[in-house]
């Protein structure tokens, strides 16, 4: 749809697809918390460089981009805990960031519907 100059489509659509990336690494990394050696992985947070929506705080009383805590590391400190085994898996912090990234993917999928729905309008389609 980019070339028609739809650039929020087009950032949905990204966004999107970043997050079932991350969904999948976040799911591999609970299937190895018991694998001996094993390190979790993460994807690097979309810019607004890479395609991404960036999200930020314009005033004062304004919620930042990760909420009113911040990041979940800022709220909670970096963890660093490995098992005897070698394995750096922290399921509590995994399934956090699972669930996160589910809302996050539920809300850009409505955003998406609903920019495809006034599309349909705009051009006599839809209801």
């Amino acid at each position: 749809m980019g070339a028609i100059g739809l650039p929020l489509v087009d950032q949905l659509k990204a966004r999107m697809h970043w997050l079932q990336a991350r969904q999948k690494l976040l799911a591999e990394n609970v299937a190895n918390a018991d694998t001996p050696g094993f390190k979790p992985h993460d994807l690097r947070p979309m810019t607004k460089e890479g395609g991404g929506l960036a999200v930020m705080k314009t005033a004062a009383g304004h919620i930042g981009p990760s909420g009113p805590g911040g990041s979940p590391e800022a709220r909670n400190g970096k963890r660093f805990e490995t098992t005897p085994s070698g394995n750096s898996v922290t399921l509590e912090d995994e399934m956090t960031k699972l669930a996160d990234t589910q809302m996050d993917y539920q809300a850009a999928a409505s955003l998406y519907s609903k920019s495809l729905s006034l599309l349909k309008i705009a051009i006599g389609k839809g209801r």
